[in-house]
Parts: C-alpha cells; structure tokens; sequence
C-alpha cells in the first residue's frame, strides 16, 4: 500500500486548487411521512448550523439537521448541505456540496464526532476499542439506538489524538459494525465527567431544548420539534432518562439504492450492451521467458480492454467525473471509450494443466504490473493460476495529483471517487476476458505451441489482491457477476472514518491536509464528508452485501479475508468492522495468549468450529509477532511497533495454500496445525 511518490508534499501548495461555490439545495416540502425531516416552512427562522455544538458547523456529526424531506429518495431524506456549512480550507476555498447531496443519508460506517470539552472518557466509562462490549452495558455513558428495531448499537468512543490543543479535540465515536442502511439511530451523550470527575453540564441551548415546548416563533423551535423523537427513542429503548443528557440527536444512514446504484448502473449498461460477447481488447506485447529468466513465469502479456467510459471527458482521464444524464444517472457519451491497460502472468505449470483465472488487484496508487511481485508469480505457480490485472483509477499511479488536489480542496473528491467506480467496471470486464471462451482462451497468446488454451475457463474467474487491492476487491466481488469467491489480503474498509488516521502511509499525506485545513476537527469533518463519496466505491458501502445478501442481478458471494496482526498501513479494527458487517466467522485461535489487549479479543466475531470450512465469509489473522497496534487512531510506527507486517501474509507459503484452496474450492482450511497462523 506504499504511495508511488516521494514529492507529495512539495506540491501541495500549488495544488490548492479553487471550485466553484454550489448552489444550496432547496429544502423540498414534500415527504410521504416516512421520517422526522422538517419542512421548508418548519425551518425558516431557524439557524443554519445545528445550535447544539457550537465548535462546528456540521457538528455533531452525522446529524438528520442537515437533511430534508425528499419524497423521491429510499429514506424519504435528502443531504441539504450548502456551501457555508462547508470546512473552509486555507486558501479561503469552500467546497460545492452538491456531489455530497445526492445521498439520501450518512455513510452506515460513519464515525460520530462531536465536541465534549473536558471529557474525560475513563471517567466517565466510555467504551474503548480493547472493551467494545462495554458500549452496551446498561449505564454506558454514549448510547446508539436503532429506531427502526429499538436495538443498541456497539461502538468504541476516542478522544482524537491528532488534536494540538484541547480546545479543538473531538470526540470520536466509531461503530464497531457497520450502521444498517435506510435506519435512523438516535445518540444521547450522558453522565459524562471529566479528568476530576465532576459531571459535565449541557450548555443552555441544549438545556432549552430538553425542557419546556418553545413557542413557535422562538428559533430553536424547529430544533426542539426534531429532537423530541430522539428523546422518546432513548428513553423507551435506550432506557436514558432526558435530565441525565449532556447531548442528544439523530441521524439517517444512506440507502443501499443511493450507496450502490450509480456502479449498478454502469455495470448493467455495460454488460447489457456487450450481450454475451467478450469484450474487445488489443495486446500490444507478448514476451517469453527461459527458466533462467523467470522460473515461475512463462508468458507475460500486455493489453488495454476497451471498457465503455461513463465519466465526463473523452477516455476518462483522471481529474474527470461522472456524466450524468436527465435522470440523475450516469451515462456514457456518445463513443467514450476507456482503454484500460491489462498485464497478466501465465505461469509455467499451465503449460503443463490449464490453469485457473484470477483478477488481481494492486496497492495504493499503484499500477496493473505489481501483478508481477514475486508473491504473485510464486501463488501463479506453485498453484496453477493465470493473474490479470488492471489500473484501479482513480486511486492508481496516474491519480496521484487528483488525490493531491482532493486532500487539499474536498470539492474535488467526486473526480476520486468516480473514476474508482469506473475503475471498478474496467476490472469486471478485464474478468470477462477471462472468463469468456471467445475472450482470452481464444487468442493464440493464450494458448501453448500445440494451441490448447492455458486458461481453464470452465473454472470460472477467481479474485485475489492486497492492500488496496483488498479494499477494492470488496467492491468489486460484490458487484461482480462473474467472480464467485474472492481473497482479500491485508485488507480493511472505511477510508475516511478508519483507516486513514492509522496509516503509517498517509503520513506522507497528512502535511497536506495540515496546510489545507489547519483546524482539526475540520480535517475530521473533511474526511468524513468525503467516505460518503467514497462509499459508493469502496467496500465500505457494500459490506452488507458482499457475500450472502447479494445485491440486485448478483450472485452470492463467499469472501476469505487475510489480515497481518498489527498491521502498519492497514488498520487491523477496519478488518474486524468488516468481518462483523459482513457476518464473517473467524479462525480460532486467532493469536496466542496475551497477544491482544482486548478484553474480548475479536469481539462479536463467531468462531470457526470446524474445517473444512464452507461458509460465505471468514477471517484468518496471521501473527508476526510485531507489536499490537496502538489503542488510538494514530498509525503504528517503526521501531515502536516493530516491523510492519503488511507483507507478511501473502509472502508465507502456508498462507498461499489457504488462498489456493478457497479460491479452486471455496473452503478454508487450516494450514496452521490448530495453532494460531505464524507468518514472517
């Protein structure tokens, strides 16, 4: 997951980039009563930010304030976020919200931010990541309530450790699963204490709210009728008595329709166009190697895969963004073509058995030719697998400069998060090519002297990737029509909410959003704002529905995700979040003794009890003794936490075996004696 540069940071000050202000979104007085949105009328008079933490605009965070009615969304909502509630960057730049305003709710991974001064969260019993079951103890300090079911939800509470002044540091509330999507939760923050432990007091705005009906002409009149639901839903299911709150408010999650529908979309269009053919594509370089050469790889080619393009540029270069049509959706222009570029790995044990197909996905910011690391070229050989990959764009080697300008002014992260879903739909044609009898199989560089095919086609098509290619795989399993099982290595999900924060690679980046938005509590803001983007094109977003609960036109998926323990570039609690979204069982035991400093280690996690193991997603950590992670959301550094492992799993032999067997046979198997999987 290394990025591919080293002058990040020297261009960050000719990369703060201006847009245009949008428009606001009109508040829409419509509604079919599914909800608690005010009207346009309800609202007037009342004040544009949320009164009831006053550090931010935007806070508390995320927050039904900042929505309306839509008769026309899954949730019955709409985000109404206009420039002014926007984080301003240094430059004086407001972002345009209107790319954020196509949601119909908050990201269903989102982190709760809010502002308590002088918070103390030992003191006031607040659940840590090592005690997730803690959040759901009867007196817990911070309750989540799903309103649609009455249930509590789990999380883990942190102060932010990036914080350089007391003043300006959020509380962070992490759900340690994924928030339902189309629910409504409400959040009370009560009896908290601080380092001395005295109570913490509301302040008067919220105090207001709580006690007598306001008339209508007062101001925070709105306010108060949207928050007396919130109050209800905590005492009848949060048993949370109203004169024990600090704060209280709701929030909505974005629909599966919203997250999913503008990928769905260009893959049905897609597809449905090229009919049952393969797709047209062009090999530029055929090359062999001798034994001596490579005594893993016999045959490397090289192509593009012609991928219809739905984004607003001709050839989709980076920086362009969807095109979207009358109806809110994307589509193509008129011959916009991308030219993905492909290179696969025929290994030599095809030449001697036809081998099994497989997508490979790279790291971040990367390139289709990690397709050849060595890791790769001896799981190709050592278990007769052909590996095609292509660029993830969007996040790949030629985006570096978008993702720059995206860092430093969020108005632009829809050129991100687009061109990634486009990305996405250049692999899944990449897999019909190999998949596809009259796709690659049929090409004479696919085939030995004697013209028998060195791809099994007949064995389907297989996912493998790291890293990013991880991250992404998620995604791209979950829409795929033609990958049934996938392998996810070292992976996670959540850029925004999770994993960015822990990276030891996004210290590289972190000098640019430092320049760009000073304030800390804006830059978490920032990027909380921009996971609702990249929900439509990470895992983050189809977690629920990647394995079991396939979405519309998909099949059902099985997934086995492979993870390093203390993990430097990728978050080991954005693993756990997914595997607990997803329903995955792990492989027990899943460390030594004494490894973990959770109370209950991979807690809300089921155990495997028996191998072979069939079912639809699992989790497998692989130990190389490196130091736990930190128990704050900062990343772990060298030489303090070792050396970092991120490597570990895909490089052991025994790891390579497990994947080989789920991805031929769909069964995960243990490789590691009964013991805890030891890799490095």
């Amino acid at each position: 997951m290394r990025p591919r540069t080293r002058a990040v940071v020297a261009l960050a000050g000719a990369l703060l980039l201006s847009v245009p202000a949008g428009p606001a979104l009109a508040h829409d007085e419509g509604g079919d009563g599914r909800t608690e949105a005010l009207t346009a009328e309800e609202r007037a008079g009342a004040p544009e930010c949320d009164p009831i933490d006053p550090a931010a605009c935007m806070l508390p965070y995320p927050n039904d304030w900042y929505t309306v009615r839509d008769r026309r969304s899954e949730t019955g909502r709409r985000l109404a976020l206009t420039p002014s509630m926007m984080p301003v960057n240094a430059a004086g730049q407001t972002a345009d919200p209107a790319a954020y305003n196509r949601g119909d709710g908050f990201s269903p991974g989102s982190t709760l931010v809010v502002r308590v001064p002088g918070i103390s969260l030992p003191r006031s019993g607040a659940a840590p990541v090592t005690d997730i079951a803690r959040s759901l103890s009867r007196d817990a300090p911070i309750v989540i309530v799903d309103n649609e079911t009455g249930q509590r939800w789990p999380y883990w509470a942190e102060l932010d450790s990036h914080a350089t002044s007391p003043d300006r540091q959020a509380l962070l509330v992490h759900p340690a699963r994924n928030f339902i999507p189309g629910h409504t939760y409400s959040v009370g923050l009560r009896n908290l204490r601080d380092g001395s432990g005295a109570s913490i007091a509301p302040n008067s705005v919220f105090t207001s709210l709580v006690g007598r009906t306001l008339p209508r002409h007062d101001p925070l009149w709105a306010r108060q009728k949207q928050l007396r639901p919130v109050l209800r839903e905590l005492a009848d299911h949060g048993r949370v008595d109203p004169r024990s709150l600090y704060l209280a408010w709701d929030f909505t999650v974005a629909s599966t329709e919203n997250t999913t529908g503008s990928l769905l979309e260009i893959r049905d269009d897609a597809f449905e166009d090229l009919g049952r053919q393969a797709p047209a594509y062009t090999i530029t370089s055929v090359q062999d190697f001798t034994p001596e050469q490579d005594d893993r790889i016999a045959r490397e080619i090289k192509g593009f895969v012609a991928v219809p393009s739905y984004l607003n540029a001709p050839g989709g270069p980076p920086g362009s963004s969807f095109n979207y049509g009358r109806d809110g959706k994307p589509r193509q222009l008129p011959g916009n073509v991308q030219q993905a570029p492909f290179q696969c790995e025929i290994p030599r044990s095809a030449f001697a058995a036809p081998s099994q197909a497989s997508l490979y996905g790279h790291g971040l910011l990367g390139s289709e030719r990690e397709v050849r690391g060595s890791n790769v070229r001896s799981m190709a050989n050592e278990h007769n697998f052909t590996f095609c990959a292509t660029k993830w764009i969007g996040m790949s080697e030629d985006d570096i400069p978008v993702v720059i300008a995206s860092l430093t002014n969020i108005g632009h992260f829809d050129a991100v998060a687009d061109r990634l879903q486009q990305g996405v739909l250049d692999t899944l044609f990449l897999g019909r090519l190999l998949g596809n009898p009259r796709g690659f199989a049929a090409d004479p560089a696919f085939r030995t002297a004697e013209g028998r095919p060195v791809i099994d086609t007949r064995k389907g098509v297989v996912y493998d990737g790291n890293s990013q290619g991880g991250i992404m795989g998620g995604i791209t399993v979950a829409v795929s029509q033609d990958v049934r099982r996938g392998v996810l290595g070292v992976t996670g999900m959540n850029y925004g909410g999770l994993l960015l924060n822990r990276s030891s690679d996004f210290v590289q980046f972190q000098p640019l959003i430092d320049q760009a938005y000073p304030d800390k509590i804006d830059q978490q803001l920032g990027l909380l704002l921009m996971q609702l983007l990249w929900d439509r094109a990470e895992t983050n977003g189809y977690a629920a529905n990647l394995t079991d609960r396939p979405l519309p036109h998909t099949p059902r998926h099985q997934v086995l995700m492979q993870i390093a323990f203390g993990d430097h570039q990728v978050a080991n609690v954005s693993a756990e979040a997914q595997a607990r979204t997803m329903g995955a069982r792990i492989a027990t035991p899943a460390l030594a003794p004494g490894r973990s400093p959770d109370v209950t280690p991979y807690w809300g996690i089921a155990p495997i009890t028996r191998y072979p193991f069939s079912g639809s997603s699992a989790l497998v950590v692989w130990d190389s003794g490196t130091p736990a992670p930190p128990t704050t959301n900062t990343p772990p550094f060298e030489p303090d936490y070792g050396e970092d492992p991120h490597s570990d799993p895909r490089n052991s032999a025994a790891a390579r075996v497990q994947k080989a067997a789920f991805l031929t046979k769909g069964q995960v198997v243990d490789v590691c004696g009964g013991a805890p999987c030891r890799a490095g």
